[in-house]
């Protein structure tokens, strides 16, 4: 294992186990409301955004842990990650915005305000940007893209458990 990769070795396991469990109650919460989350739309978009990120969190604990892996090309593998992430959390967030219209039924909930829409998108655009910013400083070796890779990781399971409850709870209100 490389040098600089040795000491994340056991934060990398931990993380590639939850990250993997989360992704799987994740698509087990979207198919128990499958019919209910197609039907809005930003929705949709934002489980897709959810576990693009949980998978590259697991993706980006376990590429360190190929024997002899250098930095630059596991630089180069989060970097492409976390591009592909961004691109499905940006197209999240232009449905987010896009699914902003108010309900001619009086008796249904006021669209989400501007503020509760910006945390919704910055939920889902938070983790992948830490994976490329992580993936571009890893690329130029420099293995402290590890701080910024492991602090994705981090959001991508907060992230996570929010949209399972969200999957789960929420949208049947």
């Amino acid at each position: 294992m490389n040098p600089a990769l040795e000491p994340w070795k056991d934060f990398n396991v931990a993380v590639a186990g939850a990250s993997a469990a989360l992704a799987g109650l994740l698509i087990v919460a979207m198919s128990v409301n499958v019919d209910a989350i197609l039907a809005a739309p930003a929705v949709a978009s934002r489980a897709g955004s959810a576990i693009g990120s949980l998978t590259l969190a697991v993706t980006a604990a376990c590429l360190p842990l190929i024997p002899d892996q250098s930095v630059v090309v596991l630089g180069a593998e989060i970097l492409v990650g976390g591009v592909i992430c961004l691109f499905l959390a940006l197209l999240a967030a232009r449905q987010i915005y896009s699914s902003r219209t108010a309900s001619p039924d009086p008796s249904l909930p006021p669209p989400p305000s501007h503020q509760q829409l910006s945390a919704k998108v910055a939920m889902n655009l938070a983790a992948p940007a830490l994976f490329t910013v992580g993936g571009a400083i890893l690329l130029a070796d420099n293995a402290s893209g590890l701080n910024w890779v492991a602090a994705g990781s981090i959001v991508s399971i907060i992230a996570g458990v929010v949209f399972a409850w969200i999957a789960l709870v929420e949208i049947r209100r």
